[in-house]
Parts: structure tokens; sequence; C-alpha cells
């Protein structure tokens, strides 16, 4: 029998929020919101203070705001931000080299042999903890589970500076109460359709049964079964390959479609110099998408026969991808994006039909 993964999942308390606290003394204790105001800005993060307020990321900054008038709000430093995020990295190589970093402030580490020969996952986690805090005067939390999707789910449970661990023999009846939503990719759309067929919890999905959920759902549902019981079998993968490069912009105020064509050239150039740098990778399908200004967001992709081979190429294809939004003209715009997804290396492309014949 295989001996389970020891997995750990490392989240860093408010980060951005509480770097900024850390480093200014006189904003300890106080509701921080890390945004630049202004009527489109949204929030990046938000001090515990704050969110006693309800104030979360991604909240628009006005609606922060009017939720708590005291906040005081800090435009972000992502410079600072980026070398903390190192300075937490290099502690993680200490004890493992399969890390997988998610964000800035968070990472999977896989310990199921440490470096520093810990005898357990409890004890790898803690002595990361320890050196976060002593390191870098900041929080972090930890889950400790034999697999991703539970170490990540108990990390959250002794939120702030804390940690949990959910043992093999526990992972059934840990994930038995909670909601639905708690699993990855369970968002609110699929959250309404279970609960349409009573389904609520994970112990009443598992109870479901895996035949109706893989009719149902298809490939879907059966990896929800498998969630319900608690299986994941991906590998913490310490160098993930880019699925994509996008870049995108926030108007400073709505506009109508037709008005989006400089800022999609201009984000084309963006996203063709990010794909430049993937040297032995290309992007096959461009990706535009757009936010109309009830938050809408829409989204229309194009895969060629052949992988986009130049800038004026994506550019065209975005535009085109433009004509395909079917809404009124009178709808407005707070946003557009443009990317290259489906990345994959040269030698998986297809070959290129011949064009000429012989």
């Amino acid at each position: 029998m295989v001996a389970p993964r020891k997995i750990v999942h490392v989240d860093m308390d408010a980060f951005y929020a509480s770097v900024e606290q850390r480093d200014d003394p006189s904003l300890r204790g106080r509701p921080v919101v890390v945004a630049w105001r202004g009527a489109r800005s949204v929030v990046c993060a938000a001090s515990y203070e704050a969110r006693t307020f309800g104030i979360r990321s991604a909240m628009p900054a006005l609606r922060a705001e009017k939720l708590c008038p005291q906040a005081v709000f800090v435009p972000p430093d992502f410079a600072r931000y980026k070398a903390v995020s190192r300075q937490v990295r290099e502690i993680f190589s200490r004890h493992t080299d399969l890390i997988e970093p998610l964000s800035l402030d968070e990472a999977y580490l896989d310990v199921t042999s440490n470096k520093l020969g810990l005898d357990s996952a409890t004890a790898v986690a803690q002595a990361i903890r320890d050196a976060i805090r002593t390191e870098t005067q900041l929080t972090a939390s930890a889950g400790i589970a034999p697999n991703k999707f539970l170490a990540k789910i108990a990390s959250d449970w002794r939120k702030p500076d804390g940690q949990f661990v959910v043992k093999p023999a526990m992972v059934m009846d840990f994930l038995e109460p909670l909601p639905v939503g708690k699993l990855p990719g369970v968002g609110k759309v699929m959250e309404a359709r279970l609960s349409a067929l009573g389904i609520a919890t994970v112990g009443q999905l598992r109870v479901h049964g895996l035949p109706d959920l893989d009719q149902r759902f298809g490939r879907w549902g059966r990896r929800l079964h498998e969630l319900s019981m608690g299986v994941d079998e991906h590998a913490v993968q310490s160098e993930r390959p880019t699925t994509q490069v996008s870049a995108e912009d926030t108007f400073a105020a709505d506009v109508p479609l037709e008005a989006t064509t400089e800022a999609i050239e201009r984000l084309a150039g963006k996203a063709w110099a990010a794909a430049l740098r993937e040297t032995d990778r290309s992007g096959r399908t461009v990706v535009l998408k757009l936010k109309t200004s009830d938050f809408r967001i829409l989204t229309r992709s194009l895969t060629p026969a052949k992988p986009p081979t130049s800038l004026a190429e994506i550019t065209a294809i975005a535009l085109e991808l433009r004509s395909r939004v079917e809404l009124p003209a009178r709808v407005r715009y707070r946003l557009v994006g443009v990317g290259l997804a489906n990345f994959r290396r040269h030698d998986e492309l297809p070959p290129q039909a011949n064009l000429f014949n012989d």
C-alpha cells in the first residue's frame, strides 16, 4: 500500500495589508484597505480589522469606503510585496523543493519527505510559520492533509496565525458537514444546480452517489464524487508551465464597444510581449475579455488552425472577436483584456498543412 502524501498549504494572513501594517506602525490595529481610491478601483486586500466591516478583496473601493468610512486606504506596492514573497519562498525551500506557488501569498508544499528530517508534516508547518514570524514579522496559517484540496480547506480553519491537520482517518468526517461550495471548482452556478437536487453539504453529495452525478454532469460529476470521498491525486507541481498570458485595463469612464479599439491594440501588444518570453511554447488561443458597467464578464475566444505568429495577427483576431459581442449598442464597458491561452510546446503542435499542391 502506498503511503499517503503529506501536503502543506501555507497562506499568509491578510498579506498586503499586513505588510503595510508592519512597515507603518501607525496603521496597526486600524482598518486598512489596500487599494487606489477612485470610482474604478477595487480592493486588493483588507486587514482583519477592515474585514469586520464586511470588506473583502475584489470589492469596489467605493463600496468598501461606504462600509467603513474610517478605513485607511493605502495604494498597493507590489514590488515590496514581491520582495517579502521571495523571503517566504526561501523559507519554504529549506524544507522541500516541491513548492507550487499559487500567488504571492500562498503555496502548496509536498513534505512527504523533508530536507531537515522533521518527524511530521505538522512539525514542518510549525517550523515554517515560526520562521516566517521571526524573519518577516508577519504571520501565516497552514493546512496539513493527505492532498492539496484538503490542505487548502484546512489552512482556513484556524486563521489567522494558526494551523489545522486533517489526518487520513479524519477525511470523511471532516468533509461531511462542509458546504459543497468549499469544494474546488464549485461556484455559485454549480452550487445552485446541486441545491436543486437537494445537495447542500459534501456528505449529501457523497450519499447522492456516482451514477446520477455521472449522468447529469459527466466527467465533472465523477470529479465531484471523488472530492466528496476526499480523493485528489493531483501532485504538487514545482514548475507549472504557462497556460496563458494576458493584459487588461479598466477605463477611467465606461465606454461603448467601438471605443475599445485603442485599448485592445495596446493590450494585445502587452500579451504578445509576454508570449514571446515563452521560447519553447506557443499560445494557440486568442481570448478577448470585456466587463460591462454592471460587472457582467464576457469572453470570446478563437483557436486558429496554427498559433498566431505576430502581434498584427493576435490584434486582428482580438478585434474580430469583439464583433462577436452581440449586446445592445447602449451597453457600456468598464474593462477590456486580451490574452493568449492554450500554450503548447512546439513539438506538441499539429503539423501545418501544405498550402501548395505538388
